[in-house]
């Protein structure tokens, strides 16, 4: 790929700790012509995945509320949010880790998932690229309780509720995180429950 509008890219590692983030100098070629330097800092947490579960015959679908410390930080009073299940991919493929998430974070064993799109979560500062799923559940693929990993100290308190009173929540802004209105609009769009 001929990039004649990127020279100079320089990295420097600013932190390991959990996840990777970096300083990023390079000469950007301006669309006027003109050639500045900028410097952004980036962080790599690794690619991610998402789903939501919905089931047609009872019109439900599946979420998660967890504490998320960096909203808590910033204005989320509780920390809480409640959420579609997801997950870093781990060097998995992206359906592969939608499936172990989700036995993980809500007990269901799911055998397919539909893959809907990719987005990039947060260009400006993130690499992270998440990868959108549904997947239809029913009661008997549920196989334990759910709550994430003991290991991981995982906190995941899992929501069956119907489709309709999802919708209410992310209408009256009870709902905070991008991916799980993003998913909810698309069943909404996709007419997903009836």
């Amino acid at each position: 790929m001929d990039l004649t509008y990127l020279k100079n890219i320089k990295t420097e590692l600013l932190s390991n700790y959990y996840y990777i983030l970096k300083k990023v100098t390079f000469d950007y070629k301006l669309r006027n012509g003109k050639w500045v330097t900028q410097i952004r800092e980036c962080y790599d947490r690794g690619d991610g995945a998402g789903i939501l579960l919905y089931n047609k015959q009872k019109g439900t679908v599946v979420l998660t509320r967890q504490f998320r410390m960096p909203t808590f930080l910033n204005d989320n009073k509780s920390g809480f949010l409640v959420e579609i299940c997801a997950g870093m991919l781990d060097k998995d493929n992206p359906e592969a880790c939608i499936i172990r998430e989700t036995e993980e974070e809500v007990g269901y064993r799911l055998k397919t998932v539909k893959k809907v799109f990719e987005a990039y979560a947060s260009p400006g500062v993130l690499t992270e690229k998440m990868h959108f799923f549904i997947g239809e559940y029913t009661d008997a693929m549920k196989v334990h309780e759910g709550g994430g990993l003991e290991s991981e100290h995982e906190d995941i308190e899992v929501l069956e509720l119907p489709f309709t009173e999802a919708v209410s929540m992310l209408n009256n802004g009870q709902i905070h995180d991008a991916r799980t209105i993003i998913l909810l609009q698309y069943a909404q769009i996709h007419k997903l429950l009836g």
